[in-house]
């Protein structure tokens, strides 16, 4: 049996590598940055950002509802403060199913 080396996983990604993720301008992640409170990048001493995994999971949360759901930024802000669970199992919920529609599409192309 061949070896098969694991993926490896970043543990903090660099503000352009998490706007190239949602593909967005880097001043929108900064003003996101500055209008939700549950985003805490670490900075280096050249005072760069540097967004660990959850950061990465809460900005898509954040896209999700005003991007795709069309909140205003307050909408969001109000819905993360008041339920943020319900909105996290959601997110996990599409998450799981945008992934599965993925694997199915690459099962018919492989057809």
């Amino acid at each position: 049996m061949p070896y098969k080396e694991k993926e490896t996983e970043k543990l903090y990604y660099s503000i352009g590598e998490v706007a190239d993720m949602f593909d967005v301008n880097t001043s929108l992640i900064r003003f996101w940055e500055k209008e939700f409170d549950i985003i805490k990048p670490q900075k280096n001493k050249k005072g760069n950002r540097l967004f660990t995994k959850q950061d990465v999971d809460h900005f898509h949360m954040i896209f999700h509802l005003v991007k795709e759901r069309g909140y205003t930024l307050q909408g969001a802000k109000q819905t993360l403060d008041v339920n943020k669970e319900t909105v996290s199992e959601n997110f996990e919920v599409i998450k799981s199913l945008q992934y599965m529609k993925e694997f199915l599409l690459e099962l018919k192309e492989s057809i």
